[in-house]
């Protein structure tokens, strides 16, 4: 494997700007009249030009020798910076207030005590309104500060209030942290390991989780409290499989923010994935009607006028309504449909996000992708796009989905009827599965299942398909081996062979007949 080019950061920086943003930095850095000619603008320009960062093509184009270039390109870095923090700061709260503790900083040095504390004042009611703790105990700690001189005798008992605001801010703060230290880890659980995988694994998982969940009054508990402990609650519903009691999670966070709308402009991310994880346990849990309601939902609240996102939520967005119409696809089996009205669009829009969307999420978008044309009949295609999850060696990246993208692949191989190096591919696998420490009984009986075909005459595949079928429906409940079946629909596989039609026939019977019996 060709190791990846080291990446320039200012590079990088330079290439992600729109073009409002490049507009905008070069009247600023146009603000000055000396500056019109400055060699970092120069090299600005340059580095704008580039397709790709060449040290070579710099010192062609800009009047900038070796010894000056790593001191010129920090201070263009810094200079965009300024820039886009000066373009952004009435759309930012944070950006906002951390200015106007600056400014209460610098009115502070210059003696002009009441001036800044009434800036102060003013910051504190915003980050208040905002539940912004963190920001509210700088707030309080430089009214110390200044308090502390004894030179504004502004109130008599102002002390005992600054320092029991401060009591008061810092445990809500240690205790928000200790809710958002106990999510974070969890969900970089899931993203390691997938899933439990047995009873070993839960156990951990369940002595992990109550010896790091703080002791709480739910009614005493502030926004950011209630956020980070119903995210808590969705990663490790969600990591043990137990969707009911996830839902309801997801259902309280989504309510959290509709309760308090203006918290969606300073935590847009968290409001983003609350709708993405509510969807997708409802996805697991089969609610299809519950499930395009809410879908709706977020699409429209998406579309508010006023709702404004930054690039890293725009990713966010795109990534989690395009995986949940996939994901409506797969529910109702309409997997050619799906491939028509979803994957170009899908595709023509992530040629620009490509590069800020993170490894995790762009393999479990080849995996959907790849899922769509298993279920439409293109192996091909299907195989094309699981490669891609299987080559990819990313650290982090979720074992689960390597997995079942492996076994996925060997299935599709079969179907496309390129069974010459299936040997080859089945070792592989095995040997991918004991490295991962994830051998389990619906791997075993698949990889056995499909080591056994080439052995097959046509007039037994039937009978092979239907004993299989036989031996794996019993674990679609089975605590520690049903996620196989949130990965592939492995059943109604075997039965679209067993009964010689489509796959994604057989899945949309069994929808129609879902839907009617729900009816009754």
């Amino acid at each position: 494997m060709i190791p990846n080019p080291k990446k320039d950061f200012l590079f990088e920086l330079v290439e992600t700007l729109s073009s409002s943003e490049k507009r905008n930095f070069k009247l600023f850095a146009h603000r000055l009249e000396a500056n019109q000619d400055a060699k970092y603008l120069l090299l600005f320009d340059a580095l704008d030009r580039m397709p790709e960062y060449n040290e070579g093509i710099l010192f062609k184009k800009t009047p900038v020798s070796k010894k000056q270039l790593s001191n010129m390109k920090a201070h263009l870095y810094k200079q965009i910076l300024t820039s886009l923090r000066l373009l952004y700061a009435d759309r930012n709260v944070e950006l906002q207030l951390n200015e106007q503790i600056d400014f209460a900083r610098i009115l502070f040095n210059k003696g002009l005590y009441m001036q800044s504390l009434k800036i102060l004042d003013k910051a504190k009611q915003v980050a208040a309104q905002y539940s912004l703790d963190t920001v509210m105990l700088r707030i309080v700690e430089l009214e110390k500060v200044i308090e502390s001189q004894h030179i504004t005798r502004s109130m008599r008992n102002r002390a005992e209030v600054l320092s029991a605001q401060t009591i008061q801010l810092t445990d809500k703060v240690s205790l928000k942290n200790r809710f958002s230290n106990l999510s974070l880890q969890l969900y970089g659980f899931y993203l390691k390991t997938g899933y439990i995988k047995d009873k070993e694994n839960r156990e951990m998982l369940e002595k992990f989780y109550s010896s790091n969940m703080p002791e709480y009054n739910l009614s005493s508990l502030g926004f950011y409290e209630k956020m980070y402990l119903y995210q808590a609650q969705v990663w490790y519903f969600h990591i043990i499989q137990d969707f009911p009691l996830c839902y309801r999670a997801a259902q309280r966070w989504v309510d959290l923010f509709n309760a308090a709308p203006q918290m969606k402009k300073v935590a847009t991310g968290n409001y983003l994935k609350a709708y993405h994880y509510l969807l997708d346990t409802l996805f697991y849990l089969g609610y299809y009607g519950r499930f395009t309601e809410v879908l709706e939902e977020f699409r429209k609240s998406l579309e508010t006028k006023g709702f404004i996102m930054d690039d890293n939520c725009r990713v966010l967005a795109f990534l989690y309504l395009y995986s949940n119409q996939i994901n409506m696809h797969f529910m109702t089996g309409e997997f050619s449909k799906g491939l028509k009205e979803i994957v170009p669009a899908f595709l023509s829009e992530m040629k620009d996000l490509r590069s800020k969307m993170d490894m995790h999420h762009l393999m479990v978008m080849n995996y959907k992708v790849a899922c769509l044309y298993f279920g439409s009949g293109d192996n091909l295609n299907a195989i094309h796009y699981l490669n891609e999850v299987i080559k990819s060696n990313y650290e982090g990246l979720s074992e689960d989905l390597q997995c079942f993208a492996h076994i996925l692949k060997l299935i599709a191989s079969y179907e496309a009827g390129l069974d010459e190096d299936m040997e080859k591919q089945i070792k592989n696998v095995y040997r991918f599965l004991i490295k991962m420490d994830d051998l389990h009984q619906v791997q075993k009986e698949m990889m056995f299942f499909v080591r056994q075909l080439s052995r097959i005459y046509d007039y037994e595949l039937k009978g092979a398909f239907v004993e299989l079928k036989e031996k794996l429906k019993p674990f679609e409940q089975h605590p520690y081996e049903k996620r196989a079946f949130l990965y592939l629909d492995i059943i109604s596989w075997l039965e679209s062979k067993i009964e010689n039609r489509p796959v994604q026939e057989v899945i949309q019977e069994k929808f129609r007949e879902k839907i009617k019996s729900m009816e009754k």
